[in-house]
């Protein structure tokens, strides 16, 4: 290994936070929680975890049996992938039938992957991987809005206690060509219902007449209407 072994492992440091830090700028953008710092300090941790155990194998690493201890070098390495996961974890929010976060997670691990490519002295590699990932982030999402997709949305319906009551709203859904699938309900202290539905969309935006056709019901007092929320 060379003598300037610390000046080498530092410039790794400094790319893997530079790399780690143009996918947060993206995040940090789109106002999500884990942004610039989040993912910066993710890559250069990430970063720092493989430079130190480089260091041990430096060290420690002659397996010849001469000296008393041999060491994996990728063993503390290969413990980011697993604590990455909790973080990641903490990034997703559920938040009724809607999932947010999925995206940000995905860049978490990606700022953990480069950190430990960098840490590792695989720097083309890194360079690629986070540029793949900002086009992805960037250029992708303006084609997903291009796209005419089906989309999902929240529907909540405030009703009368009369029987049959949800199979006509879902009568009356349907007939505007959407599909809905109940994702609750809750009978309130004056007597009166409340339906939480799932309903798929072709496009963005939920139609007026299927608003029209539900409020239209007897018994119906309210409905009120959500889409979900992308990751």
């Amino acid at each position: 290994m060379p003598q300037n072994f610390e000046l080498i492992m530092a410039g790794r440091l400094l790319l893997a936070s530079l790399l780690g830090a143009l996918i947060g700028l993206e995040r940090e953008i789109h106002g999500r929680t884990a942004g610039f710092r989040t993912h910066l300090l993710v890559s250069l941790g990430s970063a720092l975890f493989v430079v130190v155990s480089i260091n041990f194998y430096r060290v420690f690493g002659d397996f010849s049996g001469l000296v008393a201890v041999g060491v994996d070098p990728g063993r503390i390495a290969a413990q980011v992938v697993v604590g990455i996961g909790f973080l990641g974890a903490g990034a997703i929010i559920r938040e009724k039938a809607s999932v947010r976060g999925l995206t940000t997670a995905a860049c978490l691990w990606i700022a953990a992957s480069i950190g430990v490519a960098c840490g590792a002295g695989l720097f083309v590699l890194s360079i690629l991987v986070t540029s793949i990932a900002l086009i992805s982030l960037i250029a992708l999402k303006r084609i997903e809005g291009m796209l005419d997709r089906d989309s999902y949305a929240m529907l909540t319906v405030d009703s009368d206690d009369t029987e049959g009551q949800l199979e006509r709203i879902a009568l009356a859904i349907a007939a505007c060509g959407l599909q809905m699938s109940p994702s609750g309900m809750e009978r309130k202290s004056d007597g009166s219902m409340v339906f939480e539905l799932q309903v798929k969309m072709h496009g963005r935006h939920i139609s007026y007449e299927a608003i029209d056709r539900i409020s239209s019901i007897d018994g119906i007092r309210r409905v009120s209407f959500r889409r979900m929320a992308a990751a």
